[in-house]
């Protein structure tokens, strides 16, 4: 029983700390977009220049952070990472200029991938064991998904707290005063996390009994040369499908930010009610994390990440179009609900695949860098590529051609899972012939 409570308190706190790092740069923006637009006086094309900032930073740490998860234990990057992250955000409160602003972004592009990524995916793989790689990542992602939907809900309380009248009558003074306080408060609790990892996530350990995997474990296999670490890596293909997998995911993921834009400038929601909106479909990931993850260790993770891919070319097709508009307002939410569900079913099991792969623990930071080096290229250029289409024809023309972008990942993406589905099936067959 404490074993089970100890191993409950480990995937919570790495549910905490795996979204909280991403508040500031990331969620933030997607549920306030207007709102942060307004009260940093920049525009689409202006933020997408801050994220390819923290994208081409990123690119980097990727590489090196990899190796370094390898040879340190998660807590201590992690909890770095998360107090760093946060002081951050205390200055983004004061509103700093554009060029600040771009800086603040590479500086998070350092401690968000650099100290943090490749250490809570390993953490992650470690707690979840050899057998229970799909409801792992399925926690983790489902529960990230529902810390922002509720951080998103706090803040979007705080916001509307010093809104003292209908927020159409209010000053752009008030509403930055009001968003200073969301923007604060985000900061203290990502600092709050930032501690409690550092001294609660020292033993981490599997979940399951089917393996002995531990942070001991996962230094003592550790190889020393990293050069050794990425020729290994490389032999797999599995490793170049899943670059260009989670290329095309992460690019839909991105279309997620821009879902308060749409209801805001299409559907003509105020600009509570379009936060209120990306807050919504946050509180769908852990729903589709935690049942994607379970089915995934029931069947295979490429499938559904086949399927992901399918929902996601059906919807962005649909908005591509142009008939989602104010006068089809249920289907606005059908059509948001299942692009989430397509999106979130694919991101869910990024990772979860390196078990049927048979790619090994040891080298797992190595290999999640690596990947992650191509794979999350639209830190860089989804951002600028986004806001110019965005800026370029503003309202729903310009919404209509982003998506069809997400048409064009999105069947890339579906080609390169059907790839990596087919050959992890004749992999897992010639596995079990071989056992018999």
């Amino acid at each position: 029983m404490k074993t089970k409570l100890k191993s409950t308190l480990t995937i919570i706190l790495l549910i905490l700390a795996g979204e909280a790092v991403f508040i500031l740069p990331f969620v933030l923006q997607r549920i306030f977009r207007p709102t942060f637009l307004e009260t940093f006086a920049i525009n689409n094309t202006q933020l997408g220049s801050c994220f390819s900032v923290y994208g081409i930073v990123a690119l980097f740490s990727y590489l090196f952070g990899g190796p370094l998860a390898d040879k340190f234990r998660p807590h201590v990057l992690m909890s770095v990472a998360l107090i760093l992250t946060a002081s951050g955000g205390f200055y983004l409160a004061s509103y700093p200029s554009l060029l600040n602003l771009h800086i603040l972004y590479g500086f998070w592009g350092f401690t968000t991938i650099f100290l943090f990524w490749a250490a809570m995916i390993k953490a992650t793989r470690i707690w979840g064991g050899k057998n229970r790689q799909g409801i792992a990542f399925g926690f983790l992602d489902g529960g990230r998904g529902l810390v922002a939907a509720l951080f998103g809900s706090a803040g979007v309380f705080v916001f509307s707290l010093y809104i003292s009248k209908d927020i159409e009558f209010t000053t752009l003074q008030e509403r930055q005063i009001a968003f200073k306080q969301v923007i604060l408060y985000a900061s203290i609790v990502i600092s709050v996390i930032g501690v409690l990892v550092f001294f609660f996530l020292k033993n981490l350990q599997s979940s399951t009994a089917d393996s002995d995997l531990s942070v001991e474990t996962m230094a003592a296999n550790s190889q020393t040369l990293t050069i050794d670490n990425f020729k290994a890596v490389m032999q797999y293909r599995a490793v170049w499908l899943l670059m260009i997998i989670i290329l095309c995911a992460y690019f839909g993921y991105k279309m997620t930010d821009i879902f308060s834009l749409y209801a805001n400038q299409v559907m003509l929601y105020d600009e509570i009610k379009s936060a209120k909106i990306g807050t919504y479909l946050l509180y769908m990931r852990p729903i589709i994390g935690v049942v994607i993850g379970g089915l995934a260790d029931r069947t295979r993770a490429t499938l559904w990440i086949v399927i992901g891919f399918v929902l996601m070319v059906l919807t962005s097709l649909l908005f591509a179009s142009g008939i989602v508009n104010s006068n089809t307002t249920l289907l606005f939410v059908l059509s948001i609900g299942i692009m989430a569900l397509g999106v979130y079913s694919a991101r869910v099991l990024y990772f979860a695949v390196l078990e049927e792969a048979k790619i090994p623990l040891a080298i797992t930071g190595t290999a999640v860098g690596f990947i992650s080096v191509v794979g999350y290229t639209p830190d860089i250029f989804a951002g600028p590529l986004m806001g110019y289409f965005l800026d370029a024809n503003p309202g729903a023309v310009g919404l209509e051609h982003t998506f069809g972008l997400m048409v064009g990942f999105s069947v890339v993406g579906l080609v390169a899972s059907v790839v990596l589905w087919r050959r992890s099936g004749k992999a897992t067959v010639i596995t079990k012939q071989k056992s018999r």
